[in-house]
């Protein structure tokens, strides 16, 4: 009697778990896969000038240390510390009294002595006198006018005058000091500050291989054929005048593998002191057909060898195994593994792998026109 409720409601639930395991495996099927899309960069063969950053010290261009060359007291100093002077221009004074008064003895003698040689030139003629009595008048003339000319000499140091034009320090002496010839202090120090020197040392590694690509053709040197210098300072700025590169030691430190550059530079404005920390950029040559990537297609492989993903003829992924030299602001340099027409790949690096057939756009995280202005390049090796 209750057999056909019990059978209909058994079609029921058989009908609801007929529908539940369709959708179940309606939502079990895989959607179909899509092409992952990816930005890349097109890269572009261009001169790129090679630049060193390495640390210097300043120092002036001359020095002159300011030394008495007579005894006595210093009767007044005529220089402001920290001051220009000039070539030539006296610096301190020196009790001339004693010197004066050596002058004038030397004078008179000379006088005498002359007019005594005179006198027997005259009676030499005549056979008044010896032609012996007549060359000792003479010589005694003659010493006479050396010291003559001796104490003119001291007279004239007593006027203690700079050698060099440029800036002096601090005085070591005041009025009423004595001084002497010859002493270990010196009075004062005039350094030359304009043009100044900058001195860096550079690694004999990295100047045998730039010989080496140099003679191989593979980096030109700079225009001019020197190298040009740029400077930044202590607090990050960069110094407005640029300078050249005049000078190398000839032998390389033991101690440290380096070797010593020696750069001159305009200091109109006094702005460089001796002394002062900076970070030199040596322009060393340039590489005519240099490869810039973006450091975003740039990774490293488990073995630290920098590798990037390129998009080949056939729209599929493949790796590359790079050689990079440096850093160039956000660049690589790359020496081997990109060419040039290679379209490297900046963006969607994390959803692709070698092998599949990627779509390739123009990369929005980087600019496309990879050009070496403006780059800042470092000593980082790849």
């Amino acid at each position: 009697m209750h057999s056909k409720p019990v059978l209909a409601a058994w079609v029921s639930v058989a009908t609801v778990l007929f529908l539940s395991l369709a959708g179940c495996k309606e939502e079990s099927t895989p959607p179909p896969q899509q092409t992952p899309q990816v930005g890349i960069v097109t890269l572009k063969a261009q001169p790129y000038t090679l630049t060193s950053e390495v640390p210097g010290r300043t120092s002036a261009y001359r020095i002159a240390e300011v030394r008495p060359q007579v005894n006595g007291i210093i009767q007044k100093r005529l220089f402001t510390e920290g001051s220009e002077v000039k070539a030539g221009q006296q610096l301190y004074q020196i009790d001339p009294s004693s010197y004066e008064a050596a002058f004038k003895s030397a004078q008179a003698t000379q006088i005498s002595a002359k007019a005594l040689a005179d006198r027997y030139k005259l009676l030499v003629a005549d056979k008044a006198v010896s032609q012996q009595a007549y060359d000792e008048a003479r010589a005694a003339s003659l010493q006479a006018e050396a010291a003559l000319e001796q104490a003119r000499i001291d007279l004239r140091y007593t006027r203690v005058l700079a050698p060099i034009a440029g800036r002096i320090g601090r005085s070591a002496v005041t009025e009423g000091a004595l001084v002497s010839n010859g002493q270990a202090a010196a009075l004062a120090t005039i350094q030359q500050l304009d043009p100044i020197y900058v001195d860096v040392t550079q690694s004999s590694k990295e100047l045998l291989r730039l010989r080496r690509e140099l003679a191989e053709g593979r980096l030109q040197q700079a225009a001019d054929g020197s190298a040009r210098v740029t400077l930044k300072l202590e607090d990050g700025s960069l110094y407005e005048h640029p300078g050249t590169l005049e000078f190398s030691e000839v032998a390389v430190d033991e101690g440290t593998g380096s070797v010593t550059l020696r750069a001159v530079f305009p200091n109109p404005d006094h702005l460089l002191l001796p002394g002062m920390f900076v970070h030199a950029q040596l322009q060393s040559g340039v590489r005519e057909q240099a490869i810039l990537a973006p450091q975003q297609g740039v990774t490293r492989n488990p073995r630290g060898e920098p590798t990037a993903l390129v998009v080949g003829a056939d729209e599929k992924v493949e790796l590359r195994v790079l050689k990079a030299e440096r850093t160039a602001g956000n660049n690589w340099l790359i020496l081997e593994g990109l060419n040039e027409g290679d379209r490297l790949i900046t963006e969607g690096l994390q959803f692709i792998q070698p092998g599949i057939k990627v779509k390739a756009e123009p990369a929005s995280n980087v600019n496309n026109d990879t050009t070496a202005s403006g780059d800042k390049p470092t000593n980082g090796q790849g």
